[in-house]
């Protein structure tokens, strides 16, 4: 199967080690010298329906694609976790007593 970057890009990745849609592909890293394809880029998770921004994009190696089939790409990435990593205390959280 011959596939283009645009194809590539209409397709939805799919994370097999966790079951999670990833969002597609925004853009693609090349090694320029050896013409290789070294990684795909996925826009990160939008904050608050996009108006705080976006979580960092995910950079999938290449080596992680197991499948590209018609309309999806199953990718065998282990996502660390970034939610709560050190989970700031809030204001009330870090001045007052809890009872």
């Amino acid at each position: 199967m011959q596939c283009k970057i645009t194809d590539l890009r209409n397709k939805e990745i799919i994370n097999v080690s966790n079951g999670m849609k990833m969002g597609g592909i925004c853009d693609i890293e090349i090694d320029t010298e050896t013409g290789d394809l070294v990684s795909v880029i996925v826009y990160g998770r939008p904050k608050a329906l996009g108006l705080l921004g976006r979580e960092e994009d995910i950079v999938i190696p290449w080596k992680s694609i197991k499948v590209i089939g018609d309309d999806t790409i199953i990718v065998d990435f282990k996502l660390e976790e970034r939610r709560n990593p050190a989970r700031k205390r809030g204001y009330f959280e870090s001045n007052f007593k809890q009872i």
